[in-house]
């Protein structure tokens, strides 16, 4: 199978690249991975006329982690608050293998590792990259969220300007986001966990390494006394945009051994409305959804209590 024809530019600086790209406006795509794009081109679902090879910028190709260990890490600030938070800053170049290898990254966002495992398979995270994943807005894909569940930031520019876009207005829809033509996301933010937090994700797919049938991430809080503060997952393949849903209230202010985290599941159950396709029906996903936020609950739960105990 053969794309259709196209222009081709690889630049070599971000600012080339904005310029290309401000150029090809509508007409032009990234090519970074390459991994969801090329399939699309060789099996004539999309044409553009431009590509705009950015795998020559450099300065796309960092991976910062502030600091390199959980103590001291702060959560995330709500909207216009304070000093910005923790975590691991991923620039648009950067490998799903090199985060997912990354133990620096690990520390301070092991949900990145833990997530990083179930996408494809090995030869897809050496090439494709964590921030076309975030741009391509598949709602089966593990990483949209993730940065969903953790209030991440993906940072986009153009020849214009340069504006930091949240997660929860990124992703605007089933293979759709907030980017404008001629912007280009150069890279995405992960906050780092709070003091006393686990985590833990799972998903279910007919093979590893397929789309999930449902997929959760989950974070849960302890305070110093080990009871839960909070409890919220994410959920993929379950809606049209990534979904996050605060369960705190359905597990109460108790130590997580006598939580009733069957209680959050149901909960869970009740706010996901996911469509069928020919992977997996619409009741079907709905006790996934169940399943699989036990699960990752107690899981994330467990691992709080161990970060506790190692304060």
């Amino acid at each position: 199978m053969k794309p259709p024809p196209f222009g081709y530019r690889a630049p070599e600086t971000l600012g080339e690249a904005l310029d290309a790209l401000a150029e090809a406006g509508a007409d032009g795509k990234v090519l970074a991975g390459g991994q969801s794009l090329i399939p699309l081109l060789n099996m004539r679902l999309a044409a553009p006329p431009w590509l705009i090879d950015i795998n020559r910028v450099a300065e796309l190709d960092t991976l910062s982690v502030m600091p390199e260990t959980r103590e001291g890490a702060v959560a995330p600030e709500s909207p216009g608050g304070g000093a910005a938070a923790a975590g691991v800053r991923v620039g648009a170049l950067v490998r799903h293998a090199r985060v997912e290898r990354s133990d620096a990254a690990a520390r301070i966002q092991p949900l990145l590792r833990q997530a990083l495992r179930y996408v494809a398979h090995p030869v897809v995270r050496n090439r494709g990259t964590v921030v076309g994943s975030l741009a391509h807005a598949d709602p089966a894909a593990e990483l949209p969220a993730v940065l969903a569940l953790l209030g991440g930031t993906v940072d986009v520019a153009s020849a214009q300007a340069r504006r930091t876009i949240p997660a929860s207005e990124f992703f605007a829809g089933p293979l759709e986001s907030a980017l404008r033509p001629g912007e280009l996301a150069v890279s995405a933010f992960f906050p780092a966990l709070p003091p006393h937090a686990g985590t833990a994700f799972a998903e279910v797919a007919r093979r590893h390494g397929d789309y999930a049938m449902a997929g959760v991430a989950g974070v849960v809080v302890l305070d110093d006394d080990l009871r839960v503060i909070s409890a919220r997952a994410g959920y993929l393949s379950v809606a049209a945009t990534p979904l996050v849903l605060d369960l705190t209230g359905a597990v109460g202010h108790r130590p997580p051994g006598s939580c009733d985290w069957a209680a959050a599941a149901a909960y869970a159950k009740d706010q996901v409305d996911p469509e069928a396709d020919i992977h997996a029906g619409t009741e079907y996903r709905r006790h996934l959804v169940g399943i699989l936020t036990e699960r990752v609950l107690r899981i994330a739960a467990t691992d709080a209590v161990q970060e506790v105990s190692h304060d």
